[in-house]
């Protein structure tokens, strides 16, 4: 299994999609207490499906490239209202006129990042992951074709940056913390890459993204 893990065929992004093709999000009450950080935090679907929760989908963009798949990511800026200078996967709320989750999230990396929906598949999505903050968010799996050209909305993304798929699906980077929020204490994975701070909602997505494809 080592060698396998060390073969860069392995976090290939077709591999990634022939994993991905088999999610498609399941029922809550299958799946999402038992993966990612929901399974650190005892008791927070209860808390969180007593909000009145708004819906979300978040790209999980997968670069194809020939050494080894990587991941866009994004820093938030400081002026946002939730999550400021937070890393993030480009996504936000799913309008009406969206029709699906995937074109929630296509719409949404192209307003945030400028990723023209053109070069990417949407491949397969996890389960939703339930935020305290009042968000249910489906994360929808792709895989993206080279040739595109970022173009950041300074008023969202202060940065955009892209991580190897085989660090963030290797568990020996996924570190565990805990803070207080709201009087309550909510613990976390995080996945220091770098400079960058990999934790909270970003990390607790990838965390399930490992468990449900790569471990």
């Amino acid at each position: 299994m080592t060698d396998l893990l060390l073969n860069p065929a392995f976090y290939s992004a077709d591999e990634f999609r022939r994993r991905a093709g088999h999610q498609n999000g399941d029922p809550i009450e299958i799946a999402s207490a038992d993966h990612g950080d929901h399974r650190l935090n005892p008791g927070i679907l209860t808390h969180v499906q007593g909000l009145r929760l708004k819906d979300a989908a978040v790209l999980v963009p997968v670069v194809d490239d020939a050494d080894g798949a990587k991941v866009i990511l994004t820093q938030r800026t400081a002026s946002l209202r939730k999550h400021s200078g937070q890393i993030a996967f480009p996504g936000g709320g799913v309008d009406p006129e969206d029709g699906s989750v995937e074109m929630a999230a296509l719409r949404e990396a192209e307003e945030e990042i400028g990723l023209a929906r053109r070069f990417v598949e949407p491949v397969g999505r996890l389960p939703d992951y339930f935020a305290a903050t009042g968000f249910r968010i489906t994360p929808v799996l792709s895989v993206v074709q080279r040739g595109f050209e970022l173009k950041p909305n300074p008023g969202e993304v202060a940065e955009v940056f892209e991580v190897p798929l085989a660090f963030l699906m290797d568990p020996a980077n996924h570190e565990t913390g805990s803070r207080e929020w709201n009087g309550t204490v909510r613990h976390f994975y995080r996945m220091p890459y770098g400079d960058w701070n990999i934790w909270g909602i970003t990390a607790g997505i990838l965390r399930t993204l490992y468990e449900r494809l790569y471990a």
